[in-house]
């Protein structure tokens, strides 16, 4: 079976949050054996400046880099878009290479620039920011809106 890991900042808090999770998990799991890696959060203890944002994301990044697994795609603002039938047709393709594809959404200071560097590629489903703990849903709709476009289903109109 083909598989899909979500790599992550953090864990999700709230009680909907997790609902949402769990309910697209389940219906993903139809498709593909899914996978959810959470790496703990950095805390930067006094009021933020910009060599501790940027240690934050480094340390933040070492995480997420040791658990990287198959193809690797990073969440970022600052990437190309695809609609959602794109999107699954690129999905699909990538699989024909890959049995494993990782997403990684980064914590609420974004992804460093190693791991930046180190994924296959970069996508962006908006250039609005979202709270990374809702990213998480929203990829995971939106996987699940390519699987029922690749297999004929009628959720995506």
């Amino acid at each position: 079976m083909k598989k899909i890991r979500i790599l992550c900042v953090g864990d999700l808090k709230e009680k909907y949050l997790k609902d949402a999770q769990n309910e697209y998990m389940k219906r993903l799991s139809k498709y593909f054996e899914m996978d959810i890696c959470e790496v703990s959060e950095y805390t930067v203890v006094d009021k933020p400046n910009l060599s501790q944002i940027e240690i934050k994301k480094v340390n933040e990044g070492k995480n997420l880099l040791k658990n990287l697994k198959g193809f690797s795609i990073a969440l970022c603002i600052d990437a190309k878009q695809e609609d959602s039938v794109n999107f699954a047709h690129h999905i699909d393709s990538i699989f024909n290479e890959n049995n494993q594809l990782t997403f990684i959404i980064g914590g609420s200071d974004g992804l460093s620039e190693q791991v930046l560097q180190s994924v296959n590629e970069k996508i962006s489903f908006s250039k609005l920011t979202f709270p990374h703990q809702l990213m998480r849903i929203i990829l995971l709709e939106q996987i699940y809106r390519s699987a029922t476009i690749l297999s004929g289903k009628t959720y995506h109109k």
